[in-house]
Parts: C-alpha cells; structure tokens; sequence
C-alpha cells in the first residue's frame, strides 16, 4: 500500500486571506484547494436574516476564520493512506472542537507537528517541567487519516475554524 501525506499551509492561507481566499495545489495523485472563509450576517430575497460565509478578504483580530481543505484524487488510480496535515500559524488560535472530516480520523500535535494524539491524549508541560493536559489554544497542528481508500477522482473535505489572535 502507498502511504500519501499532505502539509497544508494555514499560514499560507492567512497570507492568501489579504490576496483573496483560494489557492490549490497537487501532492502526489491528490489535488488540493484551501478557502478561507468568514461568516456576515446578510438578508435574504425575503427580507430576513441568514448567517452566509464569504470570502475572509480582510480579518481582524478576534475574528472567527473557516478554513476548508477540498481534496480530489486525480491520479490515475486508489490512493491508500491519505493523511492531510496542517500546521495552525502563530497568529491564529484553534477554535475548540471545530475540526471536520467525514471518514477521517482527526488528531492534533502541540510540539510543532513531531507527536500526534487524540485531545484527552495531549500534555504539555511548563518551565518546571511539570505536565498538564493541552488546551485547544496549544495546538500547534491538525491531522486528518481517511479512514478508507480514495478512488480515482474521488472527492472530500476537511475544515476547521480559528480566530486570529
């Protein structure tokens, strides 16, 4: 079986986030294209209120972005072992239970990527070296593991929230 990794870059999405709120790239047999949304209020045809998600063009600090991952296997066959890795950047803070992926298990690192653990499994420790359990702002990076193979041109997607700090 072939094992696929992908890195997305969230700190590339948040650069990407002043220049517009999409950008794609292949890894392999795996196409992947990253948005980076906000939510407004807006009014509806009808005249009523309706929370609509548009493209995160201008942040500031405190607001809430929604970061999406679509994947595509465009290669010529199955992908096994689809991992998508992305690191969160300094500047922003991972919502709490915001990670989604159907059919994919999601873990979390808070030593820069080296370690993954499910969230009760996460420590951290101070300057003493004294251990304690990781808060969702520790987190450093998110990991999907697709539970299932991918098919050709099979397609998904993955997501998260933070707010920039």
């Amino acid at each position: 079986m072939k094992k696929l990794t992908i890195t997305v870059s969230c700190l590339m999405l948040l650069t990407f986030v002043t220049a517009g709120t999409l950008w794609a790239q292949k890894k392999g047999d795996i196409e992947l294209k990253a948005v980076a949304e906000i939510e407004i209020e807006d009014f509806n045809a009808e005249g009523k209120k309706e929370i609509k998600r548009v493209p995160a063009t201008k942040v500031v600090p405190g607001e809430e972005v929604i970061y999406t991952i679509h994947y595509t296997n465009s290669g010529q066959k199955t992908t096994d072992n689809v991992v998508i890795t992305n690191p969160l950047p300094e500047h922003m803070r991972y919502k709490d239970s915001s990670a989604a992926g159907v059919g994919a298990t999601i873990v979390f690192s808070v030593d820069g990527g080296k370690t993954f653990a499910t969230p009760e499994n996460l420590k951290i420790q101070d300057a003493l070296g004294r251990e304690f359990p990781a808060a969702a702002s520790d987190y450093t990076h998110i990991r999907w593991v697709l539970l299932s193979s991918l098919p050709l041109n099979a397609k998904g997607q993955v997501g998260f929230r933070a707010v920039l700090e």
